[in-house]
């Protein structure tokens, strides 16, 4: 049997830093992601938050499973609203 070749590590982008500088771990999700498919991934991964990045990787933000469903229990609710308009709406 021939091992398999390995590969150098890849380097990952900082994760987001709460208030006091310690980065935030989590799934990281571009931020145009529609708040349905945030709360599937969610279910699916079995995490309470996905740490948001922009088109250049960049973190935005955290949103979490009580914010999302919150917001989807909200009679104002759409399937089309994005996680980034979610940041934008909590600021």
């Amino acid at each position: 049997m021939t091992p398999a070749p390995t590969r150098p590590p890849v380097p990952r982008p900082s994760s987001p830093a709460t208030a006091d500088g310690v980065p935030v771990p989590g799934p990281r999700v571009r931020d145009d992601m529609t708040v349905e498919v945030a709360l599937s991934l969610m279910a699916g991964a079995r995490v309470d938050h996905l740490v948001l990045c922009d088109g250049d990787d960049q973190s935005t933000g955290v949103v979490t499973l009580a914010l999302l469903t919150g917001l989807r229990d909200d009679p104002a609710y759409t399937d089309r609203i994005r996680l980034r308009d979610v940041i934008a709406l909590a600021r």
